[in-house]
Order: structure tokens, then sequence, then C-alpha cells
């Protein structure tokens, strides 16, 4: 694997919002902000019965996804689905790709949602997560800058490729809209520099 892409974008469809959310699907891709280099994927649905012995279901959330359309909705009508512990497994495999445990740094969308939520799931399958702590990085905190500091918000000026609430698309969507981010950064950081 390339060395540069130590950066893994996640996302996870729930059916919740709590620390603690069931989880329907994991995405991911590894990434670098610096370029915007996208590389593997990950992407496995999870089999809801055995996912609900791991994590509670938010009603609200429940009634968000019945007013999906049928894309997003497809997700619970699939057979191609995987116990949460197998699906944290083969997380695993796909993610020791990056060598050292201190190297992978995990993106999700919301300093408690996607990695809190996962974090939650290898706590209650009694597994160790294979990322370390101080590697959590948060989505709308850098969107919030490119919004607030830089005057652009690449999150929506971006299309969408795929479909919205495909836990694997949307994280490829969050990946490229953090690299945008980070490239205005570069930017203004190079033109401070010439000053």
């Amino acid at each position: 694997m390339n060395t540069e892409l130590n950066d893994v974008m996640l996302d996870l469809e729930t059916i919740g919002q709590h620390s603690n959310a069931v989880i329907v699907s994991i995405g991911a891709v590894f990434f670098n902000p610096l370029t915007g280099n996208i590389g593997a994927e990950f992407y496995q649905v999870i089999d809801i019965e055995d996912a609900m012995k791991y994590g509670e279901v938010d009603g609200s959330t429940l009634k968000w996804w019945m007013k999906q359309n049928d894309d997003a909705r497809s997700i619970f009508n699939t057979n191609d689905t995987m116990p949460l512990k197998d699906a944290l497994l083969e997380f695993n495999e796909w993610i020791y790709q990056i060598e050292g445990f201190r190297n992978r740094v995990i993106w999700g969308n919301g300093a408690t949602f996607d990695n809190t939520i996962l974090t939650n799931a290898y706590k209650a399958a009694n597994m160790t997560k294979p990322w370390h702590f101080s590697n959590d990085r948060d989505v709308r905190t850098m969107v919030d800058v490119g919004r607030r500091v830089l005057g652009i918000d690449p999150k929506k000026s971006n299309e969408f490729k795929g479909n919205p609430h495909n836990a694997l698309d949307d994280a490829k969507h969050q990946a490229k809209y953090i690299s945008d981010i980070y490239k205005q950064i570069s930017h203004c950081h190079s033109i401070y520099l010439k000053q």
C-alpha cells in the first residue's frame, strides 16, 4: 500500500443517533487529505438482527430511514450481510494495511458519531479497535473551518457521486471535500509565506 494513505475516511449507517447505535453498514476509504488521492475501499452491510445484540435502535432514526428513497432503504433488503464481529474483523484486516497502530488516522463525520459508535461496537463485541484514540479526526470541524475561515463549502459545492446514505459513497464524498479544504488551507499558507 502507498504509505502516503494513512488517513481513513469512515462512514457508518446506523439506526440510531447515540454512541451505542445499531450499525447497519460500515464504509471507509484510505485517502490523503493533502493530495486528494483516494485508495482502497471497505464496505460491509451488517446483519441487523445480530447488530441489535450490540447496540440500541432510536425510533426517530427508524422513522427517518422509512422516509428515504428506495436506493437508500435497499440496505435493509440485501442478503449480502455478516455478523457485526465478522465485519469488525474484516475491517481490522483492511485497516492493517496501514502499518503501525499510531499511524492510522480515522476521520468520522462528527466528533461523537462515526468514530465513537464504532469504538463502542468494538467494546460491545469485546474487541480492540485498530487505531489510537489520539488519531480520531472530525469532518464537521473541518467543514466549519472551510465555511467560516476560508469562505468555501466543498461539502455542498462538490457533486455527490453514488447514492446518498450509502456508507462507502458517503465516505468517498467526505474524503473529497476534506481534501479540498486542506488544499485551500495549503494555498492560503503558500500565499502567506510569499508576503
